[in-house]
Formats: C-alpha cells, structure tokens, sequence
C-alpha cells in the first residue's frame, strides 16, 4: 500500500472582523476560521480544522493572523492561494500560502505578538474612520498616558486587565515593547502598538480602556500603577470597544519552508 503523505500547510491572514463573531468558529453567526474553513474543505476534499496563533473577538481585525492545517491533498500551494483569493468574501485575505515542516505549530510556536489599537482624538466624528477607530471626543492627556506604558513593560501580572469571569491558568504575561503615536497626516489619529510574548483575552482592550481613562483625567499615571498592583479586575474601568484593535504582525522562529506563493514578499499597511 502506498503511504499517504501528509503536508502542513500555513496560511496568512488579513480580514476586516466588522462583520464576524470573531476568528473561532461559534454556532451563532459566522466566523472567520468557520468561512475558511468552509472553503479549504471543498478546496482540498476533505474536512478542514484550521490552528491559529490565537483567536480575535467579534468586530477585531488583523493584517497578520497565521494558521496551518492538514492535508493529504497535493495541490501545489498556488493553486490553494488562487482557489482561496477567487472563493472568498472580499473582508477576508489569505496573502500567502506555505508548506512548511510537519512540526511546525502556529500557536505553539509564536515568539511574539503585536497588535495596534487606533483611535481618533477629536471634537467631530470622522465616519469613514468609525469601523477601525475607538472615536473619543474631549481632549485627551497623551503625554499622561504616555507615562503609564513603563507599568506594562516586562514580566508582570495582569490580572486587572483579563476578561471578567474568565479562567486563565496564570495572569502573568511578558510585554517587550509598548507605545502611543501619533499617525502622520492624519489629525488626532493615535496608535497604541504593544508587543507581547501572548495576551489573554481583552487584555488589550482593557488596558486600552485604563489608558483613555488616565487621558481623560479621571485616573493619574499613578492610579494606573495602583490599579496594576491590584490584580482586580472588578475595579477595573471598562474595555476599550473592538474595532480599533489590528492583530498587526506574528513573530516565529526559522521555519523550514518547502514551497510558497507569492514567492515576493508581502507587506500589508494600515493608516
């Protein structure tokens, strides 16, 4: 008997998450890993079960979600990236398609995460902006918020900014890098981009929110250190809302690459 052979395929994933219950599949509404999916298992023939680095929640977008599957199917990896790029809605973007060593896992082996939170500081609302900005009118301290970024660096517990009635084996998590600017030409447009080792689930958005607060003057840079120290979500101020959130770049150590397509190299851009 012949043997089968089995290849790992790794995908990279851009989508607009304004219409989705988030990246895992739910039984209530569609999602992105459900759509694609959908369309690899008629694609390869065969069911599919996509991995990802790690999940977004309704109404968050990426530029650079990664996912690997099975497959005993020998299309060659163009094909997959033209057959996905013909087949699926116009919010999602597979932008590239490898096969890469067996062993490769696209959670298990991201070194580094990134994400970018964009919102707009300004007196009237900018409607073509709405769907990837967290708009907030009254003038913010950004330099007070600014001052708050030292707490988050390093190896530290935030249990202040998990999900409310989630269970998470620790708190600790590991931040190497996080900073608000201001994007270019575009008037009271920020980013707060931060770079982890993994975060838990809101933990972004929460801290976010702990940000504007101390921005609008209703926490000091001190309080959010306090509110660090107190590993108490209860006391927490509310998250962020989701769709200033980018899931920007995955980071992974060397990858034994067999095959790929585009071979030229892919550079997605936001703002």
């Amino acid at each position: 008997m012949a043997e089968v052979l089995v290849r790992n395929i790794r995908l990279f994933i851009a989508y607009d998450g304004t219409h989705y219950l988030g990246w895992q599949v739910q039984p209530k509404g569609p999602t992105v890993q459900g759509v694609i999916q959908e369309v690899l298992t008629k694609l390869m023939g065969h069911k599919v079960k996509l991995k990802a680095a790690g999940r977004t929640d309704t109404g968050v977008h990426a530029l650079c979600q990664v996912a690997h599957f099975l497959t005993t199917s020998s299309r060659p990896v163009d094909v997959i990236y033209r057959a996905l790029q013909a087949l699926l809605p116009k919010d999602i973007v597979v932008w590239r398609v490898e096969e890469v060593e067996f062993k490769f896992h696209s959670q298990k082996w991201a070194l580094k995460k990134t994400y970018t939170y964009y919102f707009l500081n300004t007196p009237v609302k900018n409607p073509l902006l709405r769907l990837y900005t967290w708009w907030i009118p009254e003038k913010l301290d950004i330099q007070a918020m600014r001052e708050c970024l030292p707490f988050i660096i390093g190896e530290k517990d935030f249990a202040s900014f998990k999900k409310s009635g989630t269970e998470v084996k620790t708190t600790i998590r590991t931040i190497y890098d996080a900073k608000i600017e201001a994007i270019p030409n575009h008037e009271g447009l920020y980013c707060f981009k931060i770079t982890g080792r993994g975060f838990m689930r809101y933990m972004v958005r929460n801290i976010m929110g702990a940000l504007v607060e101390v921005g609008r003057g209703k926490m000091t840079p001190q309080g959010f250190y306090e509110l660090m120290e107190a590993r108490d979500r209860s006391i927490a101020p509310p998250a962020a809302p989701p769709q200033g959130l980018v899931l920007k770049k995955i980071e992974y150590p060397p990858v034994k690459v067999f095959a790929s397509y585009p071979e030229e190299e892919v550079n997605l851009s936001f703002f």
